[in-house]
């Protein structure tokens, strides 16, 4: 419902967004979200319709909200053991060597649901038994954190079933005359985005 009443219409908070209070939390990747040093709430985009008439078409609303990629940055550490993280849930989704490799991806989806090994059921010839590998392994949740100016948790943006598209390469160079520390970045799709309060398992919607 529109706000009218010029007194209600005026801002309750008036400190702004601070890009360095955040915590990026993902489940699948702990030593990531240890060294995470950037990430952002990405885009969305509705898009247009058109009603075609015999002068200008009209624009109408879009159907179909497009959502941007979502990206991070982290430190390297010294094992690479971070970077290995992504670098081997994309090698089980890609498995360049061997089937084998995407088996075992699937199989790593125990620590996301511990308690379903497989899932469907396969009705062929009467058989009820479940019949798919459960897929936990190929997705992942995760968590950005808006913290207020005092770091207390204020806002969770919560992404469903993400999953790594892209990883960044590794510069060494010996001519380099100041150590900076290795980064990488990570890309992710997901099937969608919401808001929520901290703590709670229900999501908020804010309309106008």
């Amino acid at each position: 419902m529109t706000v009218l009443n010029s007194l209600a219409r005026q801002p309750t908070k008036l400190d702004y967004a601070s890009p360095t209070q955040f915590k990026f939390s993902i489940i699948k990747l702990p030593k990531v979200e240890y060294f995470c040093t950037a990430a952002n709430v990405p885009g969305i985009n509705l898009g247009t319709a058109e009603q075609i008439t015999p002068l200008k078409d009209i624009p109408l609303p879009g159907d179909r909200l497009q959502y941007d990629t979502l990206s991070i940055q982290f430190l390297v550490d010294e094992n690479l053991e971070n970077y290995r993280e992504i670098h081997g849930w994309l090698t089980g989704v890609g498995f360049p060597k061997n089937y084998e490799q995407f088996q075992v991806l699937q199989g790593a989806g125990t620590d996301r649901f511990p308690t379903t090994q497989n899932v469907g059921t396969n009705k062929e010839l009467g058989e009820t038994k479940k019949a798919t590998q459960d897929d936990g392994g190929l997705y992942s949740d995760a968590t950005l954190m808006i913290l207020t100016s005092k770091n207390n948790a204020n806002l969770e943006v919560r992404f469903r079933n993400i999953y790594p598209t892209a990883l960044s390469g590794l510069d060494y160079n010996q001519q380099a005359t100041d150590v900076d520390y290795l980064t990488a970045t990570v890309s992710f799709e997901y099937a969608i985005y919401e808001f929520a309060t901290v703590g709670s398992k229900a999501t908020v919607e804010t309309t106008t």
